[in-house]
């Protein structure tokens, strides 16, 4: 069952004078617990996919739809909500709160669901767990190594149990070894709760721990 349709999707921007066509007519599907990477050199549209996948921008043209549901129609306030309850995000840049815990860092989207204070800090470990790093639960960012760094923050990404994950380059500023121990933490964590994941790399190596490879290139979907 598809959980994630881009229909006939177009995005153009306007640089100055001219208009930049970043994605083409482009149409893909994800199906539910699917862990897809999407592959390509720089500027061939894949973090523009990813953004207007999850209902960061809305595409000049084309439909995108979770479920049922049509993102591109949503109003922004509900657009809002919706990522909140079903997605999570892990990005090139671990994003975590330098004053935080690893700890409170994981339990953060918590707070905004308004989950009590028990139950989030209860989840949160376990998210920690998921990625091996309970032992640095109570570790600062500063304190931890890039690479443990974005375990928490796939682990902030895992801890609202969000139907389907979005990582942009997740693994952009780390060693050869420690990016394909990132991404496999990701997928079997994931795997375990059957979350879906689309994860943006021009690692080949990465491309290729998934369970399907979409290749772009100049906004085109050129084969997977």
């Amino acid at each position: 069952m598809a959980i994630l349709a881009l229909r006939d999707i177009v995005k153009k921007y306007r640089m100055g004078d001219s208009i930049v066509t970043a994605l083409d007519h482009l149409s893909i599907t994800v199906e539910d617990g699917e862990f897809v990477t999407v592959s390509g050199t720089s500027g061939c549209g894949k973090t523009t996919l990813l953004n207007i996948a999850a209902g960061l921008e809305r595409p000049t043209k084309g439909e995108v739809r979770f479920r049922n549901v049509a993102l591109n129609k949503l109003k922004e306030k509900d657009l809002v909500l919706f990522r909140r309850k079903f997605m999570g995000f892990v990005f090139q840049g671990y994003n975590l709160l330098p004053a935080l815990t690893a700890l409170e860092n994981v339990a953060l989207p918590l707070v905004f669901a308004g989950i009590a204070r028990k139950e989030r800090l209860a989840r949160a470990m376990q998210a920690l767990e998921l990625v091996g790093l309970a032992d640095r639960c109570r570790h600062k960012p500063m304190e931890m190594s890039g690479g443990q760094q974005q375990r928490v923050s796939i682990a902030r990404a895992l801890v609202n149990r969000p139907k389907i994950i979005f990582a942009d380059e997740p693994t952009g500023n780390l060693d050869t070894r420690t990016s394909a121990e990132i991404v496999a933490h990701l997928k079997e964590a994931a795997k375990r709760d059957r979350q879906t994941v689309v994860l943006v790399t021009h690692d080949s190596n990465i491309a290729g721990i998934a369970d399907r490879i979409i290749y772009m290139s100049d906004g085109r979907l050129v084969d997977e």
